[in-house]
């Protein structure tokens, strides 16, 4: 594990969607400045004493924000409101990232998209998912699945003009909105 970060933070309740029962937290800048990047970063370490691996997301403002799904919170015995102490690190490797299924089906469908696909490392696949599913709205997101999969066919790597930092994007990518 790489040389470990110790910060605390409130944890908070999202606003949206309702009757969610997740938690979140955002990182001090300070925290967050020490990670190895702006963008999207796997961490593993410990959450008010117990053990967890999680993939931090930009908050579009310099720093990064963990969503703390009910059993992490509930086997740290924290709750909404608590001021949690974590310590965490990068990973040595990016983990794979989970591909929807409406990905994998056209990637399936175009083998030379698939060909390019199988060839990037998990951050380019996590960057292009995530550029795939951030439209705001169903039909962006069949647009960019059929977009994406030209582009890796065509033989492009990266997608384009992405802000991984979410600092120059229009909001489709933050921190959640706390209830309180």
């Amino acid at each position: 594990m790489s040389a470990s970060i110790c910060f605390t933070a409130p944890l908070k309740r999202p606003a949206e969607p309702k009757g969610a029962t997740w938690t979140f937290l955002v990182l001090p800048k300070a925290a967050s400045a020490k990670l190895p990047a702006r963008s999207m970063t796997t961490v593993e370490g410990t959450f008010a004493g117990q053990p967890f691996q999680a993939t931090l997301e930009p908050d579009g403002e310099g720093s990064h924000w963990l969503k703390v799904e009910k059993t992490l919170r509930e086997a740290a015995g924290v709750a909404t409101g608590d001021t949690v102490e974590l310590v965490v690190a990068p990973v040595e490797e990016e983990p794979e990232p989970a591909v929807p299924p409406d990905i994998r089906k056209a990637l399936a469908a175009a083998p030379e998209a698939k060909a390019v696909w199988t060839t990037l490392t998990p951050v380019a696949r996590r960057d292009w998912i995530h550029w795939m599913t951030s439209g705001k709205k169903a039909e962006t997101r069949v647009k960019r699945i059929a977009t994406a999969c030209d582009m890796l066919a065509s033989g492009k790597r990266r997608a384009c003009c992405f802000d991984r930092s979410g600092m120059y994007s229009k909001g489709n990518m933050g921190a959640p909105v706390a209830a309180d």
